[in-house]
């Protein structure tokens, strides 16, 4: 049944709001500075490890505190008991093989093991709402560019207990220091966060590459909203543990999971035994994209 209210409806009345960055990443720093710069935001008389910390209290129903921290983001873990906040959105660089000129969108946390920050087989609260709406600004601001927009599988720390969404631009110095990316993710964060109420579902997305292609295209052509993705090279750890964390771990829980079919390859049998053992609603996303490009649906 579709949510006719937003991930923030959630939380109490006034929503607290951490934007953070990390002093070691070019492209956290790029993105605080030209947050600095929108309208509302003030330097307040205080600091966080050592650095001060802005505000913005322009947006309805919701306060917006800007952090800068010393350590990695990755590794910056339950900084949600350092800070007080509903929600927390991370600003931070993107790496890939390819060195892709890429905006990304994804929930953390760990399918296996915990390599780069986080805990093993543990995954975080996510708010799949503002992974939306984050994602949808994204394609709607850089849709003239040249770079890829897509979200990911859920991937690496910092291991958190609040809802938390990492923004990220990729994939070199290039595009980490570039002041138009910078201003480009600030814009995306605060019109994401000043977005009006949109009737969403909520799915965890199982299946297919790191770049979720498929899921991408649903979130852009559909009123679903992606939560917590589970990609086909991490489907040897997959459990009834992990499937049900990744729902109750989905602000406001999951309505159904959608299945990257082609791109479960030889664990179809297993994703499906699972799913089926507990009982839960699941579909395809083939399926899925036929129906919405019969009805000619689109959210971008």
């Amino acid at each position: 049944m579709s949510r006719f209210i937003n991930f923030f409806d959630f939380l109490p009345i006034m929503q607290k709001i951490a934007v953070v960055a990390s002093s070691t990443d070019p492209a956290g720093i790029n993105i605080r500075n030209k947050v600095i710069e929108l309208p509302g935001f003030e330097k307040l008389n205080e600091k966080f490890d050592g650095t001060d910390v802005f505000e913005c209290n322009n947006i309805k129903n919701k306060n917006v505190r800007l952090y800068l921290v010393k350590s990695d983001l990755i590794f910056s873990e339950s900084l949600d008991k350092k800070i007080d906040a509903d929600v927390f959105i991370f600003a931070s660089k993107h790496r890939s093989k390819e060195n892709t000129p890429s905006f990304a969108v994804h929930s953390i946390g760990n399918w296996g093991k915990a390599e780069s920050g986080g805990k093993e087989k543990v995954l975080c609260p996510s708010s799949p709402f503002l992974q939306k709406d984050l994602f949808l600004r994204l394609n709607k601001f850089g849709s003239d560019s040249s770079y890829e927009i897509t979200l990911e599988a859920t991937h690496h720390g910092p291991f958190m207990e609040k809802p938390s969404v990492f923004v990220e631009v990729g994939s070199t110095e290039k595009e980490w220091n570039d002041e138009g990316n910078g201003k480009l993710i600030a814009k995306t964060i605060m019109d994401a966060l000043n977005s009006d109420e949109t009737a969403y579902k909520a799915a965890i997305g199982i299946g297919g590459p790191h770049y979720c292609n498929n899921f991408n295209k649903i979130a852009l052509r559909t009123d679903i909203a992606m939560s917590h993705v589970c990609p086909k090279h991490s489907l040897e750890s997959l459990d009834l543990e992990l499937i049900m964390q990744s729902i109750e771990k989905t602000t406001g829980k999951a309505d159904f999971i959608l299945l990257d079919w082609k791109g479960l390859g030889a664990h179809k049998q297993k994703v499906l035994g699972l799913i089926k053992s507990m009982g839960i609603e699941f579909k395809r996303t083939d399926h899925v994209l036929g129906a919405a490009e019969k009805n000619g649906k689109t959210m971008a």
